[in-house]
């Protein structure tokens, strides 16, 4: 053997056999610790997430409705495109002054739908035993058909609102529907509700399980107004009579607003 080498383990061999058996302990420590964690894993799944409940509450809250809401069509048809634009001009003009004349700002009013359609003569049908051809549907006018909805701020003047839409020819009405025009207030309440009535269900959960509520780890929530309406959606001559003869009071009601969360929580 190399004198050196000799030399070497000579002065060092204790110490490496010491290292060696160090790290064979080392080892045989991790190789028991694996097999532990090994066992305590049986029959667990390795994706499973803390230990938590999920619990669902529901939240209610009433307000009186701040504004109602109408929308009302004009329909005219002439022989040509500009012709009945003309005529559903004419008639919309007036239904915006007379809403004028009831202190419905412009800001109020709003243009929601616009069309233009061919109105059509379908061809005679052949009679039996004769040999005819068929034409083409033929065009015979259009009809032009503007829609407007209009917001009324003093709910109390909504029915003065629709016997002005009558006076004025309007053919079609559909609403009021009352409403809040800014509903964050009334779905915060209705938050609240549902927070407390998932916080009580939760509470009363964990009793019964025998455990201790932790913290939140995860929320959801899906809320919705629930709109009151009131249809006086009519059409020709029958809309003439009804809404320009006075119109009663109208209910307005109360807004519900609903609010469902899904709340989890940490159990320990």
């Amino acid at each position: 053997m190399n004198q050196s080498l000799k030399g070497f383990l000579d002065t060092h061999g204790k110490w490496l056999g010491f290292a060696g058996m160090a790290v064979l302990v080392l080892l045989a420590l991790f190789l028991l610790v694996k097999t532990v964690d090994a066992f305590d894993r049986m029959g667990k799944s390795p994706y499973s997430g803390p230990n938590v409940i999920t619990v669902t509450g529901t939240g209610k809250a009433e307000t009186p409705p701040t504004i109602a809401r109408i929308i009302f069509t004009v329909e005219e048809t002439a022989g040509t495109v500009a012709e009945a634009q003309s005529k559903a001009s004419v008639k919309t003009t007036a239904a915006l002054d007379a809403l004028h004349d009831l202190d419905i700002p412009d800001d109020d009013m709003q243009a929601t739908g616009y069309q233009t359609n061919p109105q059509y003569e379908a061809p005679q049908p052949c009679r039996p035993g004769v040999i005819c051809t068929q034409g083409s549907p033929r065009i015979i006018g259009y009809q032009v058909s503007q829609t407007v909805t209009v917001k009324v701020r003093v709910t109390d003047r909504t029915g003065e609102v629709l016997q002005a839409l009558g006076t004025a020819g309007v053919q079609n009405i559909s609403g009021p529907n009352f409403e809040v025009d800014d509903d964050s207030e009334v779905m915060a309440e209705a938050r609240g509700k549902a927070i407390e009535d998932a916080r009580q269900q939760a509470k009363t959960l964990a009793k019964q399980l025998g455990v201790r509520l932790g913290d939140v780890v995860s929320f959801s929530e899906s809320g919705y107004p629930t709109p009151m309406y009131e249809s006086f959606g009519k059409g020709g001559g029958a809309m003439d009579m009804d809404v320009r003869s006075a119109i009663p009071p109208l209910p307005q009601g109360q807004e519900e607003s609903v609010v469902t969360v899904s709340v989890t929580y940490e159990i320990k």
